[in-house]
């Protein structure tokens, strides 16, 4: 089964912050109109995360509150959630599918190349 992770990404003045979404189609929707879409529908959960100046690839931790506090002024999950919903990025992204990237035979390698 492929793996799917749609993300928003907001760069932040010290570290880049980034909500898990359920779907982009939900993030469009809430885009277009936020008071109309509830964030349960939209993220996939209430945690923020930074990646430690590792770039929007890099590996997530949780933001503290004082992280929140220092680059939103607020450390409530709502009010930092729909802004990084409101001026992030969206980044969305499928994995590989292992079907088709299975090794055929592995034994005959070397064979091929003449050795």
């Amino acid at each position: 089964m492929p793996s799917h992770s749609s993300r928003v990404v907001y760069k932040g003045g010290n570290d880049i912050f980034i909500v898990i979404i359920s779907s982009t189609e939900a993030f469009k929707s809430y885009k277009k109109d936020p008071d109309s879409t509830p964030l349960v529908d939209v993220v996939d959960s209430f945690t923020v995360f930074v990646t430690h100046h590792s770039g929007s690839q890099g590996i997530l931790d949780q933001a503290s509150k004082a992280m929140l506090e220092n680059e939103f002024g607020t450390s409530t999950d709502d009010a930092v959630i729909k802004k990084i919903l409101q001026q992030g990025e969206l980044q969305d992204s499928k994995g590989y599918d292992a079907k088709g990237w299975d090794s055929k035979n592995d034994s005959v390698g070397a064979a091929y190349l003449g050795h």
